[in-house]
Parts: structure tokens; sequence; C-alpha cells
């Protein structure tokens, strides 16, 4: 049997999601690099907190993240308006590939499919239910269950325990760089999404395989 662990951010869910709110907030010119940063520091935030046992939600990194990107460009945002902008995170859409990915993907009775993510298990939750897209998934493992974030290794084995999976059996599938090698140096084969020219991989790993979106998925397999 072949597990699949499906990155959420940025993989599955489009994390910049919000520009049309930043637009309206702070204008197209500085909407973009302001959901960019915003997604950098919660990432930054994740992996320090993790580093130091200093472990918080990562709603809290994701809050602390908007601060930090306020202030940082010098932008104004109300209250009422980070608020929205939280709010908007939990409820953020899926990418146009994935429903068709997933769709193709659990007919297979050879593939087990779940997701591992840095979210809570409620946030994910509510990120699937939004997208409709929750049927598809074994389970949901997430990194809150052990206090720890991705790339951490405690986070991939805690997930081949809960999967009951070997590594060599498994996959991740993410966009993230930083994923996909965390996942490769546990042992799993990985999957990087390069959904665009502009994402990068570290020259010290490499995926197992690299596709340009989730409709190359099921070919893969």
């Amino acid at each position: 049997m072949t597990t699949l662990a499906f990155d959420v951010y940025g993989t599955l869910i489009d994390t910049h999601g919000m520009i049309d709110l930043l637009q309206r907030y702070i204008g197209e010119d500085k909407a973009m690099p302001f959901a960019m940063l915003w997604r950098d520091k919660q990432l930054e935030y994740s992996f320090r907190r993790s580093m130091m046992d200093r472990y918080q939600p990562f709603y809290t990194c994701t809050s602390d993240a908007l601060v930090y990107t306020i202030d940082a460009m010098g932008v104004t945002v109300t209250a009422e308006q980070q608020t929205r902008l939280i709010e908007r995170y939990q409820s953020l859409p899926a990418y146009d590939d994935v429903p068709d990915c997933l769709d193709a993907i659990s007919q297979r009775s050879d593939i087990c499919i779940y997701a591992l993510s840095n979210g809570p298990l409620e946030d994910v939750k509510g990120l699937f239910d939004h997208a409709a897209i929750g049927r598809y998934f074994e389970d949901i493992v997430s990194a809150d269950e052990i206090r720890k974030y991705k790339p951490d290794p405690l986070v991939y084995q805690h997930f081949l325990q809960r999967a009951g999976s070997a590594a060599e059996d498994s996959w991740l599938i993410s966009s993230n760089a930083f994923d996909v090698i965390g996942a490769s140096a546990s042992g799993m084969n990985s999957v990087w999404v390069r959904r665009s020219k502009q994402q990068h991989m570290d020259p010290w790993g490499q995926p197992t395989h690299t596709i340009h979106s989730l409709a190359e998925l099921a070919a893969l397999f």
C-alpha cells in the first residue's frame, strides 16, 4: 500500500487567497509583497519556536507574523481589518487543481490519502470543509499533536506511526522546499509541487519527483 501525505498550506490551500482583502486595505501594489512577507514570517516563527521548544499554535504564528508585516511595511491596517485577515486565513481557498487530483487518486485502492499539516486539526478541518475536499482523506495528522513543526524529524516520524506506514512506502506531497527536504531526511519519498518559476529548491536537498501542477500527480503512481 502506498501512503500519500499532502501538505496543506501552500500545497492544497492557497495561502495568498486573501489578496483581494489586502488590495482593498493597502493597495494593489503592496498586496502581494505583503502576502509573501506575511507567509515567510509565519513559517520563520514556527521554525524558531519549534527549535526553541517554545511551541505556540500555528494560529499564533500567523497572528504574530501579521503584526510584524504591518510594521515592517509601514502600512496602516485597522484592528477590524486585522481580524478579517485572520478570519480569511481560516477559510482560504483550495487551488484549482486540487479537487480533480484528489478525486482521481481516491479511486485507487492501492493508495491511502492523508493530510500532514503544521495547522491544528480543527483549522485544517475548517479549510477542508470550506473547500469541500475533506471526504478524500483517510485522516488529518497535525504537528500540533506533538507540539513541534515541520521540518522537525519528529513530525514525519509521528506521521508514519499514525498512518502505520513504512517510510519507503510513504510520499510527502508539498510545494514547500523545507518540507520536501525534511521528509526526505526522514526516509520518505517526496514530490515537490513547483507551481511557479519563482519557487526554488535548496541546493542540498532534492525531491524524488518534481511536478508543476497536482494534475500531474496521478501519473506518478
